[in-house]
């Protein structure tokens, strides 16, 4: 049997498609492209460019084939890692206010056990659960996974042990409903972070998953993540336990540990000390920059840096401010404040000037003197600081009628405070990163 060929040729990655179109055009025929043969590795991938070989070589962070073992699992680094949890219906399931996503749920819920009760009544008088249920999305937002669930006559109770808190975009907290029938996937975090006490000792690195269009970058958090954290967010626990908060397991496999204090002949190494160089290394420029092509196909691979502990402690510290921000001291910006107004310190929508020295935080507040090295610090294609700026609005939602407001009642200047602490973190961050060692791999 001959074997097959492949052949390729490439547009420019910035036409539109008019300009495609009329390529296309003017080429007539198959025969006038200029294909290039190409030639799969040993993965079988066929579009190669920028992949570094050496790249294989290196530990890998986890394994899709061995996630689910219950078993020990070797050769990598974590047993088990997950996606962040998807709602399918983000609106309702999160808000910055408790008692706004506590309400929204629980209308939705009624409206889903009254459309129960008519589905059992009437339903076989319809072609399909379609036909049948409401549209009105200001009582509920249906999904397929929803839609199967009353067809099963599953009956959906409201607890509100099940409002945890969740990192929905870096740096942006919110209130989300937990619960297994209104969240489309919650994936393993059942098993990563079942309870809230968790939250205060188990740790997860979320970096963003293959395929990305955005730039590499990971974050570490200790709430839910949302699965757009990060991208379509990869996220690897230091802890496992089971459902009900018990029997915690570190999720870093003795391998591992064996791996790195073989290789470093130190024998006081832990797995903390792992979780945190492994941290670090992933925020190293010439890592990401050298492995960009590869980081876009594959999880994430470990390569042994020449010295073990300087990652780890620098991994240490990027923990504890990306973490801990709100608990981070305040940058120093400038006030300028219109005097002919009354102190106010309410955000509907603020504004970054466009040489980006300052917010424009209200009609009453300007903040500053922002230094030009908040920037650097980059998670996707915004800033962190872009990120509280873009999140921290007032919305409604024109389909639900659904409003979230990030202004807290009990603490007016709660955003302002955030703004700080978030700059303070994004300088350190750049401080420690440019500070790293090299990491003793080919230079391109």
């Amino acid at each position: 049997m001959r074997k097959s060929q492949i052949y390729y040729a490439r547009m420019d990655e910035f036409w539109r498609k008019e300009e495609k179109l009329d390529y296309l055009g003017k080429l007539e025929h198959i025969g006038n492209v200029e294909w290039e043969e190409i030639k799969p590795d040993k993965n079988h991938t066929w579009l190669t460019e920028g992949l570094e070989d050496d790249f294989e070589t290196f530990i890998a962070l986890g394994s899709k084939e061995t996630k689910s073992t219950k078993g020990e699992v070797s050769d990598c680094i974590f047993k088990l890692f997950s996606n962040g949890v998807k709602t399918n219906r983000d609106v309702w399931a999160y808000n910055f206010s408790h008692e706004e996503v506590s309400a929204n749920i629980q209308t939705m819920i009624t409206t889903y056990n009254e459309q129960l009760i008519q589905w059992k009544q009437k339903g076989n008088n319809f072609l399909t659960i379609d036909d049948f249920v409401t549209c009105d999305e200001t009582r509920i937002s249906w999904s397929g996974d929803l839609k199967e669930h009353l067809i099963r006559g599953v009956i959906v109770k409201y607890n509100s042990d099940r409002l945890r808190r969740s990192l929905y975009r870096p740096f942006i907290v919110s209130w989300l409903y937990f619960d297994r029938h209104l969240n489309n996937r919650r994936y393993q975090f059942p098993s990563i972070l079942p309870t809230p006490k968790i939250e205060e000792e188990n740790q997860i690195i979320c970096w963003s998953g293959i395929g990305n269009t955005k730039p590499f970058h990971c974050l570490i958090v200790k709430y839910i993540p949302d699965l757009h954290l990060t991208g379509d967010s990869q996220c690897f626990p230091f802890y496992t336990y089971d459902e009900d908060g018990t029997n915690r397991r570190e999720n870093i496999t003795d391998w591992a540990l064996e791996q790195y204090r073989t290789h470093y002949q130190d024998t006081t190494i832990t797995k903390w000390d792992i979780f945190h160089y492994t941290y670090s290394l992933l925020h190293h420029p010439h890592y990401r920059e050298r492995y960009a092509a590869n980081l876009k196909r594959e999880l994430p691979r470990i390569p042994f840096a020449p010295e073990f502990h300087p990652f780890a402690t620098a991994g240490k510290r990027l923990a504890e401010i990306h973490v801990n921000y709100e608990q981070q001291p305040e940058y120093r910006l400038k006030h300028i404040e219109n005097k002919d107004l009354p102190i106010d310190w309410r955000v509907e929508k603020m504004r970054l000037s466009k040489d980006k020295t300052q917010i424009k935080y209200n009609d009453f507040l300007t903040l500053a003197d922002i230094p030009p090295e908040v920037f650097e610090y980059r998670l996707g294609n915004r800033s962190a600081l872009d990120w509280i700026i873009d999140q921290y609005q007032v919305s409604t939602d024109n389909r639900s009628g659904i409003t979230n407001d990030p202004n807290r009642l009990d603490d007016e200047e709660y955003i302002v405070r955030l703004i700080k602490q978030v700059i303070t973190v994004s300088l350190e961050t750049v401080k420690i990163v440019k500070g790293l060692p090299d990491l003793g791999l080919p230079k391109d």
